[in-house]
């Protein structure tokens, strides 16, 4: 019996390639994707060698499709497929314009929509199928109304896609990290320093999450010991937004 395959788009870096790793050790056959030139330079380095790195734009439909067919060709199927990739871009809502509305929208919503639409023949039945959302989806930050709506879509579309997929048994779920130890802040312009003054102080937990913690979240969700769980969203933030 072939060894099962996982997709993993935006998994070059932080939580994506931190899922891409674990299963890996776990025995899966991975295909990631990515965009950045620099991100999917470093991932092919630095990923064991039998890991397929694929440059794909999230926004594009035609890339969705094209992922979708060098999947088809190299291993026929897909037991697990992690839409993963995303952006945030934070603005008060007098200043976001419409080339960005259009991005958050395309690159969060749409292109996961297509992606799992073009991968939808692939997958085994029983499969996995888990979005990254993220808790700003649901937990209200200044300046994010527009990226929570993009993620927030997603989450909206999990319980109908459970229930969709149910006759093939293939299982969708969402996971929604809080602040984790990503590149994201270093490209948000945020010192180490102020990471953890201003977002890690205000965690329960007193600190931010690793990729590796969501990783394993995703890996459970994509085994045999969540084969009872579909239509369900997991938050991964050390409390945030439990305590009053």
């Amino acid at each position: 019996m072939p060894a099962p395959t996982a997709l993993i788009t935006g998994g070059t870096s932080g939580i994506g390639k931190a899922t891409a790793e674990l299963l890996h050790e776990r025995g899966h056959r991975v295909v990631v994707t990515g965009r950045n030139p620099d991100t999917l330079a470093a991932a092919r380095k630095s990923l064991p060698a039998d890991v397929v790195v694929l440059r794909a734009d999230a926004r594009s439909v035609a890339d969705a499709d094209r992922v979708a067919q060098e999947v088809r060709t190299r291993f026929g199927s897909l037991s697990t497929l992690f839409l993963n990739a995303g952006i945030s871009r934070a603005a008060p809502v007098g200043a976001v314009d419409e080339a960005t509305f259009d991005e958050l929208m395309d690159t969060n919503a749409k292109g996961q929509f297509f992606t799992l639409q073009h991968a939808l023949p692939l997958l085994t039945d029983g499969a996995s199928v888990v979005f990254t959302v993220g808790i700003g989806a649901t937990r209200g930050l200044a300046g994010g109304s527009v990226t929570a709506a993009s993620r927030g879509a997603l989450l909206a579309m999990v319980p109908s896609l459970a229930v969709e997929l149910a006759p093939r048994r293939i299982r969708v779920n969402a996971v929604s990290p809080g602040a984790v130890d990503t590149p994201i802040w270093a490209k948000a312009g945020m010192p180490p320093e102020v990471v953890t003054e201003h977002v890690a102080a205000r965690i329960p937990f007193g600190r931010l999450g690793t990729a590796r913690e969501v990783a394993e979240v995703v890996a459970f969700l994509a085994s045999d010991a969540a084969s009872y769980i579909t239509g369900e969203n997991i938050t991964v933030a050390g409390g945030s937004g439990v305590a009053a």
